[in-house]
């Protein structure tokens, strides 16, 4: 059996990704803090499985139990393959560096890095007890290869995200596993974290003006046709090219 591990399922594109993958005939397993309903009655139409975790990814202690309970779970003689798409984050806080309240820090640099890397940790160590591949998928953000005023933490933690991805897969090849690891850049999508962003202040982000710009203008993807490029490219995974990072842009043009 084919599995989907997807953190963030309960909006935007981690929900998008759950249904297409469902529809596809894989088993999903979702982690969020609240649960999809929508998932499970579109698992009982396919007929696989849709399982959810709740899950607060700023709380360390509950990404330790959760993802080991999944790990154990899932790395059985049973499963042929797994995919793991962290793909939840969070854009808060956006202000300039100086506004930053540690509780916000430490929440922000949580979910966006430190949930990943805990998940991948315990994920390859069950992998490589029995061999069954793993294929990790980091979500990223163009503001990983530039400053943006105001995206401080969420510059810095895709940053570190793409690092730590690219090491997982040179290590993996390195150690001659079966496992690999990529980076997918969804570009702009219409999410209720562009929301956000368009609430802001143009003293807190100077180009929120540019991100009204696009939600008036139709210029953000649906999810749904992002989730769908994605879907494409994990399909075969003998084609995934470990260590490579998928740009939408470049797989849509």
């Amino acid at each position: 059996m084919n599995y989907v591990v997807i953190t963030g399922t309960s909006r935007g594109l981690g929900a998008s990704l759950a249904k297409l993958f469902l529809e596809q005939g894989f088993h999903v397993v979702g982690v969020a803090r609240n649960e999809n309903k929508a998932l499970v009655q579109i698992a009982q139409e396919q007929g696989v499985t849709y399982h959810h975790y709740t899950c607060h990814l700023d709380d360390t202690e509950q990404v330790d139990k959760v993802f080991s309970i999944i790990a154990n779970q899932l790395f059985n003689q049973q499963t042929s393959i797994v995919y793991f798409i962290h793909n939840a984050g969070t854009v808060n806080p956006i202000d300039t560096i100086d506004k930053h309240i540690p509780e916000a820090i430490n929440k922000h640099v949580h979910v966006n890095l430190i949930a990943p890397m805990i998940g991948s940790s315990i994920f390859l160590m069950a992998a490589n007890k029995t061999e069954i591949p793993l294929i990790n998928v980091y979500v990223t953000s163009g503001a990983a290869e530039r400053s943006v005023y105001g995206w401080g933490a969420y510059s810095a933690t895709k940053a570190g995200l793409n690092r730590y991805a690219s090491t997982v897969a040179l290590e993996q090849k390195e150690l001659g596993t079966p496992h690999k690891a990529i980076i997918f850049d969804p570009s702009i999508m219409d999410t209720d974290m562009q929301k956000e962003i368009r609430s802001s202040s143009e003293s807190s982000f100077q180009d929120v003006e540019q991100f009204k710009a696009y939600k008036r203008e139709n210029n953000l993807r649906s999810t749904d046709k992002v989730a769908q490029v994605l879907v494409d490219q994990l399909s075969n995974s003998s084609t995934i090219e470990n260590g490579k990072y998928y740009s939408v842009k470049n797989l849509l043009s």
